[in-house]
């Protein structure tokens, strides 16, 4: 993504974007990363309460993320009609209320339906709070995405920390949520008031709702190619969650302590570039630094990998954290930014395929690990970053 060469568009009030709409911004994204990973923590006490065995609560997980990819081919249809600030507003409030449901479920199928439920208004947050960001970057005239998710990775980082300080003090999960949602819809909630409204709808044969016919079958050529892009950074993201701590535990075979290392090295790698992607990108084209950085996961894992070493493995997982961190952020600043069609439209196509990669992504890994080993199956990772290398050199990031 490079700097928006246009005129700054001003906000409904005449001026350009202020402070307080950009914080508003924050703090939906903040909002969203808190109080999902807030609950992190207390699904062994959910799972041990439940009775389930480790398959049943892998197909009850599944709940929140298959919630968030319906979600948003929903929204892709009524978020350019109603806009993003309408959007995240009711998504917002919807998320604070709907998380407490998870703590009162009682067997496999409330869970399941809890969490698809959160995971709906979690997905419709997600799109409608990217698109409002899309919103604030082009008033701005400069990029801001990649700072909007590097605050999501604190909220997420602090709702880790708060989740596990609960489970330490004896709090139950519905009571957590519901004193998190206090704050989250007292100052997030009211600072929504003052988000920007999305600019018109671009006229034309792209914007028009075509009754017919299915919305992916009306999606251009650019829409694909990041969606494709999302899908296997996203792959890379699932992956690195669910198999990292495994396969240094299982095949590396450290101690159960080091063994959260590898995507610890991950998370705050992503988080460093993520702060500092504002400034590189302003002083960098985006289908030049993203090429550069997915260079550096593609060649950084596959070091990782044939060193077969603690550290290697370590430095590899840290590297790939490099390699996509600044990804998902300017993928969906160029799809807002995409001439004749809606912004809401076009990041809800294409964050629903990021969201495909992030659920698939994991049981893939697992399946090749069966076939052959942990090691080949994580060779795909460094094929994918070496394909998002490829794809992010497109002319479709400089829309």
């Amino acid at each position: 993504m490079s700097s928006p060469a246009v005129t700054r568009p001003t906000s409904s009030s005449g001026g350009a974007t202020t402070r307080t709409q950009r914080v508003a911004t924050v703090a939906a994204f903040v909002s969203h990363g808190l109080l999902f990973a807030s609950w992190t923590a207390h699904i062994p006490q959910i799972k041990d309460r439940l009775g389930l065995t480790d398959g049943a609560l892998g197909l009850a997980l599944l709940g929140a993320p298959l919630g968030s990819v319906a979600a948003m081919l929903v929204v892709a249809r009524v978020l350019p009609r109603r806009g993003s600030k309408r959007m995240v507003q009711i998504s917002l409030a919807g998320y604070s209320l709907a998380g407490p449901l998870v703590g009162l479920a009682g067997s496999l199928g409330a869970l399941f339906a809890a969490l698809f439920a959160w995971g709906a208004f979690q997905g419709t947050l997600d799109v409608s709070m990217n698109t409002q960001a899309v919103t604030v970057e082009r008033a701005a005239g400069r990029p801001l995405m990649s700072g909007f998710h590097a605050c999501w990775s604190m909220g997420a980082f602090a709702g880790a920390g708060i989740g596990v300080l609960g489970v330490a003090v004896g709090l139950p999960l519905t009571p957590q949520l519901l004193l998190l949602a206090v704050p989250v819809l007292l100052i997030a909630g009211g600072l929504t008031t003052r988000m920007l409204p999305d600019p018109a709808e671009p006229a034309g044969p792209a914007s028009q709702q075509a009754r017919p016919r299915p919305i992916a079958a009306r999606l251009p050529r650019p829409v694909l190619v990041l969606g494709a892009i999302a899908f296997a950074s996203m792959l890379c993201e699932g992956a690195s969650a669910d198999w990292a701590s495994v396969y240094l535990r299982s095949s590396i075979h450290v101690g159960a302590g080091e063994a959260g290392l590898g995507y610890t090295a991950f998370a705050l790698t992503m988080v460093l570039v993520r702060l500092s992607g504002n400034r590189l990108l302003t002083a960098f084209p985006g289908r030049r630094l993203l090429p550069a950085l997915a260079i550096v996961a593609t060649a950084g894992f596959a070091a990782g990998l044939l060193g077969g070493s603690t550290a290697t493995v370590i430095a590899g997982f840290g590297c790939l954290g490099i390699g996509l961190a600044l990804v998902i952020p300017t993928v969906n600043s160029a799809a807002g930014r995409l001439p004749g069609l809606s912004p809401g439209t076009a990041i809800a196509m294409v964050s629903a395929c990021g969201w495909a990669g992030f659920v698939f992504g994991p049981p893939i890994i697992g399946e090749l690990a069966s076939a052959t080993s942990l090691t080949a199956a994580l060779v795909i990772l460094p094929i994918l970053t070496l394909g998002i290398a490829y794809g992010t050199r497109r002319r479709v990031l400089q829309h």
